[in-house]
């Protein structure tokens, strides 16, 4: 299985997910209902977006936003084929606290499906730091900084 890191920066999935996390992927891991998904818009397939799995239908996944105030998901666009799923997001990595409202610092309840890695003392919440804190992952799993560029889901 292949590893990767992304980059959330829309509010579709508050409170859950929040601008500046990042997330910590699995390309080609099972979906099952209730986990949370990076996959190509079905109208724009070089946009990445982050949704909720929430049922699986004949056609493909009903995928919805935790934020019900943005209707960017099966609402709008209806089921979404298996082979626009491109993986699941395994960890959520809390962005700095400098970077997020004080109302969002509270943070968010537990997410079914989704683990949360907290930052290690000290790490100033550097992506590598947290990585490091997860324990040895294969080498696809590189610092941010080397792949944000490329992977920013919405």
């Amino acid at each position: 299985m292949r590893f990767g890191l992304a980059e959330v920066y829309n509010p579709s999935m508050l409170p859950t997910l929040r601008p500046g996390d990042q997330l910590l992927l699995a390309y080609g891991a099972r979906v099952r209902p209730g986990h949370v998904v990076v996959l190509r818009h079905p109208f724009q397939h070089d946009l990445l977006i982050v949704k909720r799995a929430v049922e699986r239908r004949d056609e493909g996944w009903w995928v919805q936003g935790d934020n019900g105030a943005v209707t960017n998901d099966s609402r709008e666009f209806g089921v979404v084929p298996d082979g626009l799923l491109v993986a699941r997001a395994l960890v959520r990595l809390r962005s700095p606290l400098g970077q997020v409202s004080p109302a969002d610092a509270a943070g968010a309840p537990g997410v079914p499906g989704l683990v949360e890695a907290p930052a290690p003392a000290g790490s100033a919440g550097r992506v590598g730091s947290w990585v490091g804190a997860l324990g040895r992952l294969p080498s696809a799993v590189r610092p941010l900084s080397a792949r944000s560029r490329r992977l920013r889901a919405r």
